[in-house]
C-alpha cells in the first residue's frame, strides 16, 4: 500500500497534462526501495534532474522513513549523505518552477526529514509559499499551516494571514482532514466568533467523515484543549468516535488522547476502560524504548499492582536504551504512579544525571520535582540540579519559567536563601498572573520557615516581598474587566495566602462583573464557589437565574457542577424548587450517558439538598450499574476511587433513611466497619474540655457517652439521655478513654446497637461543629452538617450543635460561662 502511495505522490508531481511521454528517470526513481538507491539515481543523473524528479526523490526519502518504526529511522544517514545536499541545492534553485502543491509538499517533506528550520531551502520555500498564499487551495493551505506550526510560527503574521483566509473561506471546506489541521495550527489567533464557526463546521464534518479516520476527532479535542474551551456536545461526539477506534489505536495515540483528556479534566470511564484493555494487549509488543515509554505513561497510572510490577521490570531492562526525553517521561510517570521501586528509581536517576546537559530549564524543573517526590536518595544529582536551576533562573525572562524554577528550588533543602533568587523574584512579580503570585506566596512561606532567624523575627526581606505580593495581587484583580479572564486565573488558586489576601477581593471582583455571568460561564462560577466554600447569595442567585432561563442550551453533564454549590453551601435560592426541578428534568433523560462515578456524585449532591429523584436512585442501586461502577473505579486514581466509594456509601445511607419507600438495601455495613478500624478516633482538646464540663453539668461523667457510633455509622461526639423530667440518665458503662503512647486520647468505638429508652425519655446527640462545617466567610452551615442533623433526627435523636465560633467566643472565656452555655444548650433548647 505504501508503494502505491509513493507512486501517487510522484505521479501527482510529474503529470500535469493528460498526455505525457514516458520518463525513464522517473521509472528509475519509482523502482527504488531504499534511500541509497535513490541517492545512487540522483548521483548518476544530476544534470538531468527536473523539478519534478527532485520533488519525487525527496518525497520517496520521507516515505521510506515513515514506513519504519521510529527507532529504526535513519534521519542522520539521509542528512549527511552528499546527494541529499545535491537534492536540496537543486530544489532551492527550482522553487520558482514548482506548482503550488509541490512547494508546500516539498516544505512538508524536508521538515519531516529533520532539515533545520533556518536552512536556506526551508526559508525559501516558506517565502515562496507566502507569496502565493492567496491562491492556495484549502487543502494546500492546511498542509502549509501544519508546516508553520512545526516551525513554531503559530503567532506569526503569516499565520495571522492564514487565519483571515480561513475565516473568509470556511464554507468551502468540506473535508475534516483539511479543517482539523487548520484548527490546531491557527488556534492561538482565532476570535470567539471564528472559534464558534470552526466548532460548528467541525461538528458537521465529523458526521460526514469516515469514522475510522480517528485523527480528525483527536485534532478537534486538541483544538478544544489549546483554546481552553469545553464544548461538551462536540467533546462527547469526538470521544464516541475515538471509542469506536480504540482497537486500532497504538500506545502513542492512546497516550496523546489520555494526555489531552487529563489536561482538560475530562474523564470518560468508557474510554479509559477500553484504552486500558487495549494497552494491556499491546504490552508484549511494546519492546522498543519509544513504544514502551508511551505505553508506560498511559498504562502505568491506571494499572493494577501485578501489571505495574511488570511494567517497572521492563523499564529497568530498557533503562540504558532510553534517550533523555524518554527517561524524563518514564520518571514523571513513576511519580504519578507513586513508584517505590528503589532499584528503578536509582537507575533512572543515573540516566537523567548522565543527560542533564541536554535538558531545557522547564525540563530540569520537572526532573527535580519528580526525583524529590520519588524520595530519590542521590545527593550528587540534587546538587547538580540545584546549580542548574539557579543558573537558568538568573538567565530566564519568562514569568512562567521563573515561577516554576523558583517553586522547584524551594522544594530542595536549603538553610540560606540565595539573594540572587530573591531579587529575580522581586523583579518578576509585577508581570505575574494570579496563579504565579499564589505560587510565590507558598514559596515565601517555605523560605520563612526554613530561615534560621525566623524563630526570632521575620526578616525584613520577606516582609517586603509579601507586601509586594499582596499589592500585585490586589492590583491584578482590580485591573481585570473580563469575567472569563478572572475565572481562568482564579480557577486553581488555594492556600493560606490566597484565602487571607485575595479570596474576599476575588468575590468583590466577581460581583463587580455580575452582569457578565451568563449560561456559558455560570458553570465555572459555580465550580469556584464550591471549591472555595465561599457563600455569596448574590452570585448563587445569578447562577440559578441564568440556569433556569437557559436550561435548553446547557449540556446535561454541566448540571452537576452547576447545582453543587447550592447543595454543598446549603443555600436555597428564591426559586429553589424550580431550579432543582429544572436541573433534574434536564439530565434525567441522559442518566445512562453519565459516567457511573459522575452519576454517584450527582445523586449525592442532590441528596445533600434533600432531593431524591426516583429514576436516578433506581439507576444507581441495581446490580448491573454497581458492577459497571466497580470496573470503572479500577481505572481511576486511588484518591478519587476512595472518594467515590465513600460517596456511594453516604448516598446509600441517605436513601435508606430518607426514602425507605424505594426499598434500597443497606449494603455498606462491612465497608463502614473497615473504615471505622482505619479511622483516627482521637479526641481533640476541645472535645476533652466539653466532656469534662458535661460531667459537671449533668452530675457525673457517666451521664455523657463519648464518640457514639449510631446505626448507619454516624459518629456522635456526645450522647446523653434525659428522662421525661429532663433528668440525665447515667450509662451503665461509661465511655472508655485510652491514652496512646504518643499522648493522644482516644475513645473506644462501641457497637451500633442501642438500649431501649424508658417511656418519655429523650436521646440527645451533641456535636461540636468546627470551621469545616461552615462556609469559609460566614456562620452559614454547610449541607453536609445539615444532612447529618436530618439523619440523626430520623434515627430518633434530638440534635444539639455547638458551633466553634460560639464555644471560642469572648463571651465564653471562663469555665462557669462554658458550663452555663452547655446547661442552656441542653435544657433550654429542647422543645
Amino acid at each position: 500500500m505504501s508503494w502505491l502511495q509513493s507512486l501517487r505522490v510522484c505521479s501527482r508531481r510529474l503529470f500535469h497534462s493528460r498526455v505525457v511521454s514516458r520518463d525513464q528517470l522517473l521509472d528509475q526513481l519509482q523502482a527504488c526501495s531504499a534511500e541509497d538507491q535513490v541517492f545512487d539515481v540522483v548521483g548518476r543523473n544530476k544534470a538531468k534532474l527536473s523539478v519534478n524528479h527532485v520533488s519525487c526523490a525527496i518525497g520517496l526519502l520521507w516515505q521510506f522513513q515513515r514506513e519504519r518504526p521510529q527507532m529504526l529511522r535513519t534521519f542522520e544517514f539521509v542528512q549527511n549523505h552528499p546527494q541529499f545536499l545535491t537534492l536540496r541545492v537543486l530544489a532551492e534553485n527550482k522553487i520558482s518552477l514548482m506548482d503550488d502543491g509541490s512547494v508546500v509538499e516539498m516544505l512538508y517533506d524536508v521538515l519531516r526529514l529533520k532539515v533545520e528550520h533556518h536552512d536556506s531551502l526551508v526559508q525559501q520555500l516558506v517565502t515562496e509559499a507566502w507569496n502565493r498564499l492567496e491562491r492556495f487551495q484549502m487543502t494546500t493551505l492546511s498542509k502549509f499551516a501544519v508546516c508553520l506550526s512545526d516551525q513554531f510560527l503559530q503567532h506569526s503574521p503569516l499565520m495571522g494571514q492564514i487565519t483571515q483566509i480561513v475565516s473568509q473561506r470556511l464554507d468551502s471546506i468540506q473535508d475534516a482532514r483539511v479543517l482539523t489541521p487548520l484548527m490546531i495550527s491557527i488556534f492561538a489567533l482565532v476570535s470567539p466568533q471564528l472559534r464558534d464557526a470552526l466548532l460548528k463546521k467541525a461538528d458537521t464534518l465529523l458526521d460526514k467523515m469516515d469514522p475510522f479516520h480517528f485523527n480528525n476527532p483527536r485534532r478537534v479535542v486538541q483544538f478544544l484543549r489549546n483554546i481552553r474551551y469545553i464544548h461538551r456536545p462536540l467533546l462527547e461526539k469526538c470521544n464516541q468516535l475515538l471509542l469506536q477506534n480504540v482497537a486500532r489505536l497504538d500506545a502513542e495515540h492512546i497516550s496523546i488522547i489520555l494526555g489531552l483528556y487529563q489536561s482538560m479534566q475530562y474523564n470518560n470511564c468508557d474510554f479509559r476502560l477500553a484504552a486500558k484493555q487495549r494497552l494491556v494487549e499491546l504490552v508484549d509488543m511494546s519492546t522498543d524504548p519509544a513504544t514502551f515509554t508511551k505505553l508506560f505513561a498511559s498504562l502505568g497510572p491506571m494499572a493494577g499492582q501485578g501489571v505495574r510490577e511488570g511494567l517497572e521490570s521492563t523499564a529497568l531492562l530498557l533503562a540504558d536504551e532510553l534517550n533523555s526525553h524518554q527517561a524524563l517521561g518514564v520518571v514523571e510517570t513513576m511519580e504519578e504512579m507513586q513508584c517505590r521501586n528503589l532499584q528503578l528509581i536509582n537507575k533512572m536517576a543515573a540516566i537523567l544525571f548522565k543527560n542533564l546537559e541536554t535538558y531545557r530549564p522547564v525540563e530540569i524543573a520537572r526532573i527535580t520535582q519528580s526525583l524529590i517526590l520519588l524520595h530519590c536518595q542521590n545527593p550528587e544529582i540534587f546538587s547538580r540540579l540545584k546549580a542548574k536551576l539557579l543558573h537558568f533562573l538568573q538567565g530566564s525572562v519568562y514569568p512562567y519559567e521563573v515561577t516554576m524554577l523558583t517553586r522547584v528550588l524551594s522544594m530542595l533543602p536549603s538553610r540560606h536563601l540565595d539573594e540572587g533568587v530573591l531579587s529575580r523574584v522581586e523583579a518578576m512579580l509585577p508581570q505575574c498572573n494570579l496563579n504565579d503570585l499564589n505560587t510565590y506566596a507558598v514559596v515565601v512561606a517555605k523560605w520563612i520557615r526554613n530561615d534560621p532567624s525566623y524563630r526570632h523575627n521575620t526578616p525584613s526581606k520577606y516582609v517586603r516581598l509579601l507586601q509586594t505580593l499582596n499589592r500585585c495581587g490586589r492590583e491584578r484583580l482590580h485591573k481585570l474587566d473580563h469575567l472569563d479572564v478572572v475565572l481562568e486565573e482564579v480557577k486553581y488558586l488555594s492556600g493560606e495566602w490566597f484565602d487571607e489576601m485575595l479570596l474576599e477581593e476575588s468575590m468583590v471582583t466577581l460581583q463587580r462583573l455580575l452582569d457578565q455571568i451568563s449560561w456559558t460561564n455560570a458553570h465555572d462560577v459555580a465550580v469556584y464557589l464550591t471549591r472555595t466554600n465561599y457563600f455569596c447569595a448574590v452570585l448563587l442567585e445569578r447562577i440559578a437565574s441564568m440556569t433556569i432561563g437557559n436550561m435548553d442550551k446547557i449540556h446535561y453533564s454541566a448540571t452537576y457542577a452547576t447545582l453543587l454549590p447550592f447543595a454543598v453551601l446549603n443555600y436555597d435560592p428564591p426559586m429553589a424548587e424550580e431550579f432543582f426541578d429544572a436541573c433534574i428534568q434536564h439530565f434525567t433523560p441522559y442518566i445512562s450517558s453519565f459516567d457511573p462515578h459522575m452519576l454517584v456524585l450527582l445523586a449525592y449532591a442532590l441528596a445533600l439538598a434533600d432531593y431524591f429523584p426516583e429514576e436516578v436512585v433506581r439507576e444507581i442501586f441495581n446490580v448491573d450499574f454497581l458492577a459497571k461502577l466497580d470496573s470503572h473505579l479500577e481505572t481511576l486514581p486511588d484518591a478519587l476511587n476512595m472518594r467515590i466509594r465513600l460517596r456511594l456509601m453516604e448516598l446509600n445511607r441517605a436513601v435508606c433513611l430518607e426514602c425507605p419507600e424505594f426499598q434500597v438495601p443497606w449494603f455498606h455495613e462491612r465497608y463502614c466497619k473497615q473504615l471505622q478500624k482505619r479511622a483516627n478516633s482521637s479526641i481533640s482538646p476541645i472535645q476533652q474540655q466539653i466532656h469534662k464540663m458535661l460531667g459537671d453539668v449533668l452530675g457525673g461523667i457517666n451521664c455523657a457517652k463519648v464518640g457514639v457510633l449510631t446505626p448507619y455509622f454516624y459518629t456522635v461526639d456526645f450522647e446523653l439521655v434525659l428522662d421525661r423530667h429532663l433528668q440525665p440518665i447515667p450509662y451503665s458503662e461509661p465511655s472508655r478513654l485510652q491514652i496512646t503512647e504518643n499522648g493522644n486520647v482516644h475513645w473506644e468505638s462501641g457497637s451500633t446497637e442501642r438500649t431501649e429508652l424508658p417511656p418519655g425519655a429523650r436521646r440527645i446527640a451533641l456535636d461540636f461543629l468546627d470551621s469545616k462545617s461552615f462556609c469559609k466567610n460566614s456562620r452559614h452551615m454547610k449541607g453536609e452538617a445539615m444532612m447529618k442533623k436530618r439523619h440523626l433526627e430520623i434515627l430518633g435523636y434530638h440534635v444539639l450543635q455547638i458551633p466553634h465560633f460560639e464555644w471560642n467566643s469572648m463571651e465564653l472565656s471562663t469555665e462557669d460561662a462554658w458550663k452555663e452555655y452547655l446547661r442552656k444548650k441542653i435544657f433550654a433548647e429542647l422543645p
